[in-house]
């Protein structure tokens, strides 16, 4: 059911990651000109991510009518399958936004208190820019995740991809300058129009715009999910390197600054806690050379640097899925870290997060929170 009007006319506003959820949606990937090898290794990376979120809420996994056998036959039997059509397994980027409402909104008609926001989409970019040349599968995952849950639907003209935001529930909104105004998405609106969007549509009062995302994302043109993210209201975890010569040292510099400077919307300073990055790591000859080339999706080339952050974890029920990508160092570090921001989830570590890494984007980029109805 679609419904006229925005999300905050209704009552509707975003909660925080780090509230309570009714269940998880990933897509399953098998695009073997994004995933290399046919997508077998990823596929076994994906399995450790819906296992582990699997063991804090309910996990749904929507696999191509060509996969579904092979994904119900991977994933363990308390985790949904259900078949859909994808051109890439991204469910934070074409997945519906979860918006809820705490009480029926006196002027609103309409009664429910879940509901979801189907954004625009153009492959991160459109034909010129983006990452594979059709997306017409992906423009219609949104609604179909609403009709399988009976939820109703916002929709949106507005490109805007899940993760270039992250709020706090509490009406601040993150997101950074390199995306959300890049004219490879909405080169019609504005700064202070596309924030008339994000504050109808998430229900928000603030943005703090960081300028850029993390170095070598070149495929989401900085997504927020990879730089910064919020633990709780007034607490950010940041993506740093102590490496001045890093060339993400001054992106990380320039977004501590305007944290450090910015209050969020209920006026409170805002806590920063840093979270070294890993490497840097590059793609190997080999990791490249088993990407199927075409002239379809965005070429995966050797050398590349991997847009690899700790802070691209998934915050469900009680527990935090991390990337870990073999650098033991930083990987300890990491565990660490997220360990002591969050002092009551179980913080679980998936070996071999690189894979999810070399296709553009990590555990948050494949993940997508459906909230609670609120008490």
């Amino acid at each position: 059911m679609d419904i006229e009007g925005t999300p905050a006319s209704h009552g509707f506003y975003m909660p925080g990651e780090f509230e309570p959820h009714s269940q998880s949606w990933l897509g399953w990937p098998d695009r073997s000109d994004n995933w290399r090898n046919n997508a077998v290794p990823a596929q076994c990376v994906f399995v450790k991510v819906a296992s582990a979120i699997s063991k804090f809420e309910p996990v749904t996994v929507c696999a191509s009518a060509s996969q579904w056998s092979n994904a119900r036959n991977q994933l363990p039997e308390h985790i949904r399958v259900v078949e859909m059509s994808m051109n890439d397994s991204w469910f934070r980027d074409t997945g519906p936004t979860f918006v809820v409402r705490k009480s029926r909104f006196t002027t609103s008609t309409f009664e429910g208190k879940v509901a979801g926001i189907d954004w625009n989409f153009n492959s991160w970019g459109g034909i010129d820019n983006g990452c594979y040349l059709d997306w017409s599968h992906d423009l219609l995952v949104a609604q179909k995740i609403l009709g399988i849950e009976k939820l109703p639907r916002f929709s949106q003209s507005v490109i805007l991809e899940g993760g270039s935001i992250h709020v706090d529930g509490e009406g601040t909104c993150l997101t950074t300058e390199e995306c959300l105004l890049n004219k490879n998405r909405n080169p019609h609106l504005s700064k202070v129009q596309i924030e008339d969007v994000l504050k109808a549509y998430l229900g928000i009062k603030k943005v703090i715009w960081l300028p850029r995302g993390l170095y070598g994302d070149d495929d989401t043109n900085g997504h927020i999910d990879n730089l910064c993210c919020f633990v709780k209201p007034g607490v950010v975890m940041l993506s740093w390197t102590d490496d001045e010569t890093d060339p993400q040292y001054e992106r990380s510099a320039e977004a501590f600054s305007v944290l450090s400077n910015s209050t969020d919307a209920l006026g409170r300073s805002i806590e920063i806690i840093k979270l070294h990055i890993p490497g840097p790591l590059y793609m190997t000859e080999e990791e490249a050379n088993g990407v199927l080339t075409d002239n379809e999706a965005k070429p995966r080339l050797a050398g590349t640097r991997l847009a690899a952050s700790y802070a691209n974890f998934y915050i469900a029920n009680g527990g935090v899925i991390l990337p870990q990508f073999g650098d033991q160092k930083w990987d300890e570090e990491a565990i660490r870290v997220v360990s002591q921001a969050f002092p009551n989830h179980e913080v679980v570590g998936i070996e071999g997060a690189r894979e999810i890494v070399l296709a553009g984007g990590n555990i948050h980029c494949i993940t997508q929170q459906q909230p609670t109805i609120p008490k």
